[in-house]
């Protein structure tokens, strides 16, 4: 479908303009910003496709959709991100092809992911999920820890065999006092992660912005973004 693929690339191409111009607005060299495709509802042939154009990282957020996806795509030269919210029941199954899991917000999580890392003898990247609209202690609505436990779920991660702390990640919130101030709530994650990187020097990836305000996230200074839509379309119905 060379159609189909000559769609991906075009999309491709009005996204990377987008990275490029927010960097240069930003002061910022291109090269700062890695983007990550989010493939989630998209099969394993657009997968290829991207791969064909250069796409080197992909994001999923559904283990159910990842894993098999993964597997039919295991010759191709790609870094595999879980975004979503990770089940314990789960973890085995997304140690075996996550290269990043984005969304490590609880205790109980990376017991699990280190106890199943170091059975499958790999090493797991981690992003701690902040969440902007938690309350001290809580949780946010999409999952994620309050900034204030950052540095406690930070050091748990530090220590954990089979585990590699590499940053942060947020997703702009909908409720509480960061709802539709997007360049504001980025520009908290990187406050959060300057306190990070000071105990944990390595822990420099923050992944922030989607589709919709990818500039904002770069404004304010995230390495990483995740863009589906804007890359991908708005997948037909299956028939």
């Amino acid at each position: 479908m060379t159609d189909r693929r000559d769609e991906i690339a075009a999309n491709l191409a009005k996204v990377e303009e987008r990275i490029a111009a927010a960097c240069a607005a930003a002061g910022r060299h291109r090269d700062e910003v890695t983007l990550i495709v989010v493939t989630k509802t998209y099969p394993a042939d657009d997968v290829r496709r991207l791969a064909s154009l250069g796409v080197r990282h992909v994001a999923e957020n559904r283990d159910q959709d990842a894993a098999p996806k993964a597997a039919a795509c295991s010759d191709l030269p790609l870094s595999w991100h879980f975004v979503g919210q990770l089940q314990t029941n789960k973890v085995r199954s997304v140690v075996g092809y996550a290269d990043v899991v984005q969304s490590v917000d609880r205790a109980r999580l990376v017991t699990a992911l280190s106890k199943e890392a170091e059975r499958a003898g790999r090493e797991v990247g981690c992003l701690l999920q902040v969440a902007l609209d938690a309350g001290e202690g809580g949780r946010g609505e999409r999952g994620g820890v309050a900034p204030g436990g950052v540095g406690e779920l930070a050091a748990r991660v530090a220590d954990a065999p089979g585990l590699r702390l590499d940053g942060l990640m947020t997703v702009a919130p909908l409720t509480g006092e960061y709802a539709g101030r997007q360049q504001a709530a980025f520009e908290r994650l990187m406050d959060v992660s300057a306190g990070l990187r000071r105990d944990h020097p390595a822990a420099t990836m923050v992944s922030a912005g989607m589709s919709a305000d990818l500039e904002q996230a770069v404004a304010a200074g995230a390495t990483h973004v995740r863009v589906g839509t804007a890359v991908l379309g708005v997948r037909p119905v299956l028939r």
